[in-house]
């Protein structure tokens, strides 16, 4: 099982490139930096909120998890 802070390092490092697209694209349909870095930053916060969520309601779910062995010699 993942620990909280996994978790949101996991969210943040993701996002660092998906950010990085996002502008990148809206700056080339904008052609405005500043609006880019806004939509980037929106973007950022919005899908970094719903990938922790989504990360921790799937770790409530079992399919494919490997029950860990009681004891290990």
């Amino acid at each position: 099982m993942e620990s909280h802070l996994r978790s949101i390092l996991k969210g943040i490092t993701w996002r660092i490139g998906g950010t990085t697209v996002t502008i990148a694209v809206a700056w080339l349909i904008t052609g405005s930096i500043n609006i880019a870095a806004k939509i980037g930053l929106l973007e950022t916060v919005l899908k970094i909120s719903v990938f922790y969520i989504h990360e921790r309601l799937w770790n409530r779910i079992n399919i494919g998890k490997e029950k860990r062995p009681e004891y290990q010699i």
